[in-house]
């Protein structure tokens, strides 16, 4: 991706690698497609930043320098915004531009007068144009930014068109499971899609793939947990233990060069004497006995989930990615008809005059979202996950309920 800063070496430099110093790189340039520059912080140039922000998205990403003059290069530093800048730009663009582009803003302060600097935008190109600030579709047209034709707007939206299309293909990656679980029937699982849009392109080299196993096998420590990693055609599945063979049902993260994931949490069923002893309580309470029912242990199948959820939030943090970089979706398989269970008090008063919870959606797949939609800017994986399988099995998120939420806190 093109930037304006360079290295001693003339490696394009990362927006947090920039220095003040590398502002004198500037003089060597001109504005132009991938490139604006900005005297001012005024409230004109604010009312123009979200016409900038989409037309950079729209097309190939670029950079708006805010705090040098676009004909002499010189700096003209101003002053230090009151609030955080990433923050600050990105409210303009979410109040006049949909959907919310990806970008990353930086202050670069003046080493003699901390007080004034320099505002560089870094806008990413965007994976699901046409980005649209306040009705119009705007591209970058040499150094300026104007409407796009009908051409262009074809071709964006092919480009959107294109992307959805990768992402559902994602959506259908398997890591292995046996067929059956171990009461001979379909093993019920939980799957986790994070999809990572603005790729980079090509291949990643091997330093890089090792660095990325190495900061999973750290997230993993962090968890004290202990981890496998094997080789697949494209990827590097993780287990949370050394698998015993192929009919070992530990959970797993399939980890992409590109750094999207797919988590995999089988589900914890019920052994043959847990399961006798639930229907004999169920029947105790006077329910139906479930006979040909499944039935999963509750509080170590939730926990199971969110831990390996919590596994992705730590590393995340440690490559320092943001959530906002990720298309989200989430998969049941083989959950249909699972019964909760639970030997807590507050479960068993809660079924014996609710009824059981279970699962009552077929094997599906939820929509995908966004998470640079500016609503999904706090994401967790942990929450996200969580939240999901909790909903799915029935329980009661969200009931203004006090019996409801005592049932969710208990579990």
């Amino acid at each position: 991706m093109f930037s304006p800063f360079t290295d001693e070496q003339g490696t394009p430099k990362a927006l947090s690698d920039v220095t003040y110093a590398d502002l004198d790189q500037l003089r060597e340039l001109e504005e132009g497609f991938a490139l604006e520059l900005k005297q001012t912080f005024s409230p004109s140039v604010r009312r123009k930043i979200p016409k900038i922000v989409a037309s950079f998205a729209n097309s190939r990403g670029g950079w708006l320098v805010i705090g040098v003059s676009d004909a002499e290069k010189d700096l003209c530093p101003v002053p230090r915004p009151s609030a955080d800048v990433s923050q600050t730009i990105g409210e303009l663009c979410r109040r006049h531009v949909s959907p919310a582009p990806r970008f990353d803003a930086r202050f670069l302060p003046d080493p003699t007068c901390p007080d004034q600097g320099v505002i560089l935008v870094q806008v990413l190109e965007g994976d699901f144009p046409p980005y649209i600030a306040d009705g119009v579709v705007e591209i970058r047209e040499g150094s300026t930014s104007g409407p796009a034709t009908g051409a262009s707007l074809v071709e964006l939206y092919g480009k959107a068109t294109g992307r959805r299309r990768e992402i559902a293909e994602f959506c259908n990656r398997t890591v292995f499971y046996p067929d059956e679980g171990p009461d001979g029937r379909p093993l019920p699982l939980f799957d986790l899609y994070l999809y990572r849009m603005g790729r980079p392109e090509g291949a990643p080299s091997r330093a890089e793939v090792a660095e990325h196993v190495a900061a999973m096998r750290a997230a993993f420590a962090d968890q004290r947990l202990s981890c496998h990693v094997s080789h697949a055609h494209d990827s590097r599945i993780v287990r949370n233990s050394l698998p015993a063979g192929p009919s070992d049902v530990h959970s797993a993260i399939e980890l992409f060069g590109d750094e999207s994931m797919k988590l995999t949490v089988p589900a914890v069923l019920l052994g043959r004497e847990e399961r006798a002893g639930a229907l004999a309580r169920m029947r105790e309470l006077g329910l139906f006995s479930a006979d040909e029912g499944r039935l999963i242990d509750a509080r170590a199948t939730l926990r199971r989930v969110s831990r390996m959820a919590s596994l992705l939030d730590r590393y995340v943090r440690r490559r320092g990615i943001s959530w906002r970089e990720y298309a989200v979706a989430y998969e049941l398989e083989s959950m249909a008809g699972i019964i909760l269970w639970s030997d807590n008090p507050v479960y068993q008063r809660y079924i014996a005059e609710r009824g059981v919870l279970s699962c009552g959606t077929t094997d599906c797949r939820s929509r995908v979202r966004y998470l640079d939609d500016g609503e999904h800017d706090s994401f967790r994986a942990r929450q996200f996950a969580g939240s999901h399988f909790f909903e799915a099995c029935g329980l009661p998120l969200g009931s203004p309920d006090p019996q409801d939420g005592a049932l969710v806190d208990a579990l």
